[in-house]
């Protein structure tokens, strides 16, 4: 469950750094610079280049107007923080690097000449939901540079926030006090902790806290926690070789027939039931299959819903993968053993009222090496937080 901000995973992202400043910017030029612009910008200049900013894409484009437009925000006084903090809503990530390279060097530069910082204007954008989930994380901070026992006590307020970031730091702060609670008050440390697992959505803080309550004789029920399709029905092997069952549409992809049978890459395949009990949600075609190599498999589970309504499939895999739900095609990847984690691959999907039949399709290669031998992925449904939603059924 991780931070997550993105939806569909986007093969060869490139996300630029912000901007740096340049050799020919030295420090005592670039401080005089800024002192100009700060005696002379004015809210239209501000705003002007904050959309210079915004404007910020791909392979550089936008940067040459970018630059200065940096230089000038990065010269506004501490009052406008809400301002550029509220540049970041619907920006990008090449122009949230750059707009918050500018936050940054306005917070440094006016802690430096003992300056305070708006905490109250910041911490009502930290709680106000509309604006950018990193944004608000971003001016919550502030308030903590500003005031930190004011941001410690109200972390709290942030255990259920749309923001990862925010309830990420919220479940944070239950566990550090989870644990140093447990060896002077074991029942109030599993209380709090087990607040803390109602709460966290991300995977290492799940097996944090898991881990904690265990120490405390209090097991974990980890395949509720991260809530696993784990009803599956699975069929294989097909082939694979040379990688060519990736784009191969094999039956299963045109036609889900619980009774079919078909010819598979060493005889006859059918569909098996297969139901995973692992914490981890992992569904393994080894398991029913053996340990084959260059072949395909599929498996199919279905998903009930009360009502129609946005949901996540969320997967982990290291092998070429590719899903549907609904008879759509989601999204795949044909590359192999890179390595997986919890929620690795997000994919929006609109569920239909009743029942929902999600697809997988996984490919195995032809390498040998022990540590390319999985032949297996793991899936869950969430809301965009990453919350569990649950089969009806």
């Amino acid at each position: 469950m991780s931070s997550g901000t993105d939806s569909l995973p986007t093969p060869g992202r490139e996300v630029r750094p912000g901007p740096s400043r340049s050799s020919s910017w030295s420090r005592v030029g670039g401080l005089a610079l800024l002192l100009t612009f700060s005696q002379g910008l004015t809210a239209a200049d501000l705003g002007s280049s904050l959309r210079e900013l915004q404007a910020v894409a791909a392979e550089g484009r936008g940067n040459p107007a970018a630059n200065p437009a940096w230089r000038r925000v990065a010269a506004a006084e501490a009052r406008s923080l809400p301002t550029l903090l509220g540049a970041m809503d619907g920006a990008n990530d090449y122009a949230l690097n750059w707009i918050r390279a500018a936050i940054e060097s306005v917070v440094q530069r006016e802690l430096a000449r003992s300056r305070t910082l708006p905490t109250e204007a910041l911490l009502r954008f930290a709680r106000d939901t509309h604006h950018h989930p990193r944004a608000r994380h971003l001016a919550f901070e502030l308030v903590g540079r500003q005031d930190p026992a004011m941001h410690d006590r109200l972390l709290p307020e942030f255990l259920n926030d749309p923001s990862p970031d925010l309830r990420r730091d919220s479940v944070q702060a239950l566990l550090n006090e989870g644990v140093a609670l447990a060896t002077k008050d074991k029942p109030a440390a599993i209380a709090v902790l087990q607040k803390a697992l109602s709460s966290v959505r991300d995977a290492d803080q799940v097996d944090a806290v898991a881990a904690r309550l265990k120490e405390l004789g209090q097991p974990v029920d980890l395949p509720r926690v991260f809530g696993w399709v784990h009803r599956w029905r699975l069929i294989g092997p097909f082939d694979n070789t040379s990688g060519a069952g990736f784009e191969k549409a094999f039956p299963p992809e045109s036609i889900i027939d619980a009774a079919a049978e078909y010819e598979g890459k060493t005889g006859k395949v059918k569909w098996r039931e297969q139901n995973t009990t692992s914490d981890y949600g992992i569904v393994d075609f080894n398991q029913p299959f053996g340990a084959l190599k260059s072949v395909t498999g599929y498996a199919v589970a279905e998903f009930w819903s009360d009502t129609p309504r946005r949901a996540e499939i969320r997967l982990g895999c290291k092998d070429g993968w590719k899903v549907w739900a609904n008879g759509k095609f989601l999204f795949g990847r044909d590359e192999y053993h890179r390595g997986y984690e919890i929620d690795q691959y997000r994919m929006p999907v609109e569920l239909q009222k009743g029942r929902n039949v999600i697809l997988v399709k996984c490919c195995q290669n032809e390498q040998t090496e022990d540590w390319t031998k999985e032949w297996e992925f793991q899936l869950r449904v969430t809301d965009s937080s990453g919350t569990p939603i649950f089969s009806s059924r």
